[in-house]
């Protein structure tokens, strides 16, 4: 006759077997992701791929958001009609996006003029050209556009300027649903005390930043690199990002190599995402994948593939 402990031992087992423990299910990141069109620039520009394949690769990719780089569409940028090219813009990049299923997210502005510039009619005139950015981003349900500063060398000036023109265009962007951010994108917009100042100084709720873990490149000749050692004097880029953070209505997942552990070769990817996780941001993290090593696509997929697992160990 069978003891009454190995019966019970055989059953527990047996019920075991037949109720697999289920796998704990992979929680969800904190963030969204987006692919930032920059990515694909050399192809885009090289004319090999066009800009209005942009849904379809980043689908292709498993991404859920667009931003859209204005200077990477010729056919806007170099036009003699810009608001006639800019309906055809909103129109075929509305219809790809519904048709890949993705969500337009930000555009990001480029050679429109400099809006932190002391020459008053210069200045203007950027911030008109912006507002046609603005109507755009509406029309296209971006939450965003993304835009530059320069024009001013003076950092007093610069602040001023600066404060004038997105003062402005904040206060345009205000009853369309769009915010106006900018991103430390060299210079002084990359001194992050400085660029601080401005944002305090709008003062409004849909003036904002979008750090960029890379751009953080403080030197007078503006666009040397931290990943190649170019620059000769940038800001701290942990410090910037968790200075920017608490204004932030996007992050730049600025990338360029990897090793073979899958890590970025330069920046502490754990250490910046665990910034703007305990910041409380929730919104879309971009990736923007700059490196000559790998091509467009395999920096793309590495860039994502750490977010990923990154966000599955917070």
């Amino acid at each position: 006759m069978m003891k009454p402990t190995l019966a019970l031992l055989l059953i527990s087992l047996f019920i075991s077997c037949q109720n697999p423990k289920k796998e704990t299910p992979k929680q969800a990141p904190f963030f969204k992701l987006s692919l930032a069109q920059w990515s694909f620039n050399k192809s885009f520009r090289s004319g090999e791929v066009s800009p209005y394949e942009f849904a379809k690769m980043a689908s292709e990719l498993g991404f859920e958001g667009l931003e859209y780089v204005s200077q990477l569409y010729p056919d806007v940028m170099e036009s003699e009609d810009k608001v006639v090219a800019l309906d055809s813009f909103v129109a075929k990049n509305n219809r790809l996006a519904q048709a890949y299923n993705m969500k337009n997210v930000l555009i990001m502005i480029d050679s429109e003029g400099d809006l932190a510039s002391s020459d008053e009619s210069v200045r203007q005139q950027a911030v008109t050209n912006h507002k046609m950015w603005v109507d755009t981003a509406n029309k296209m349900g971006c939450s965003a556009i993304r835009l530059n500063l320069f024009g001013e060398k003076d950092p007093e000036k610069w602040v001023a300027n600066s404060i004038t023109s997105l003062k402005e265009l904040a206060a345009y962007a205000s009853d369309k649903s769009v915010n106006v951010i900018v991103e430390n994108h060299g210079r002084l917009s990359s001194n992050i005390p400085v660029l601080m100042q401005v944002i305090e100084g709008v003062g409004m709720k849909n003036c904002g930043t979008l750090p960029d873990f890379g751009n953080f490149c403080i030197a007078e000749e503006g666009y040397g690199s931290l990943f190649d050692g170019s620059c000769k004097e940038f800001y701290d880029p942990y410090q910037g990002v968790s200075e920017m953070i608490s204004s932030a209505f996007g992050v730049s997942a600025k990338s360029y190599d990897f090793n073979e552990e899958g890590n970025e070769t330069t920046l502490d990817y754990n250490k910046l995402i665990g910034i703007v996780k305990a910041a409380g941001y929730k919104g879309y993290i971009g990736v923007e994948y700059e490196g000559n090593r790998l091509s467009e696509e395999e920096g793309v997929k590495a860039t994502k593939k750490l977010l990923e697992q990154i966000a599955s160990t917070l």
